[in-house]
């Protein structure tokens, strides 16, 4: 699966960020993100807004871990240019060109998921094969952080906090 992000009319010069985003292309995602926010460049934040943008539409879209994925490219197109004079001596003119450019990131999913068979998806809907999935399930300890410990309070697990419970029942009878 493939995500995009674009930006549009950027007013930057398109050599100038293809630069910062052929240095990044190769690097993997989080990696590529560090280097990003470190880059002494203006160029690298247009790519970097770009980037987190397709991230985004990645984990919200498409329900897809930052972990999976991967960047397939990144597309720097020339925008049109503002067409500008300054004037010289002589009564004379230069023409002055403000660039812009387009900037594309496409993501990519490295393990692309297969969708089951029909065989498979009847044998995973049999009722034998839930119970059995049940009741292999563990129960989860809580782990107490710094702050529990600084409040002075010992919790409970489930299984102890059952007792208590009916134990209590017990003693009203």
């Amino acid at each position: 699966m493939i995500v995009k992000a674009t930006q549009n009319n950027t007013r930057q010069t398109p050599r100038k960020v293809r630069m910062v985003a052929n240095a990044v292309k190769a690097k993997p995602i989080l990696q590529a993100v560090e280097s990003l926010s470190v880059m002494d460049r203006e160029a690298s934040l247009v790519v970097l807004k770009v980037l987190r943008q397709a991230i985004a539409n990645a984990t919200h879209n498409y329900n897809l871990q930052v972990a999976d994925l991967k960047i397939k490219n990144i597309i720097v197109d020339g925008g049109p240019q503002y067409k500008r004079w300054q004037a010289v001596s002589r009564g004379r003119a230069h023409s002055i060109a403000k660039k812009t450019c387009h900037v594309t990131v496409e993501l990519e999913q490295l393990v692309a998921t297969k969708p089951l068979s029909k065989a498979k998806q009847s044998v995973k809907a049999t009722p034998s094969i839930q119970k059995a999935d049940q009741s292999k399930t563990k129960t989860t300890k809580h782990i107490p952080s710094s702050q529990d410990k600084k409040k002075g309070s010992q919790l409970k697990t489930t299984a102890q906090t059952k007792k208590a419970a009916v134990k209590k029942q017990k003693d009203k009878k």
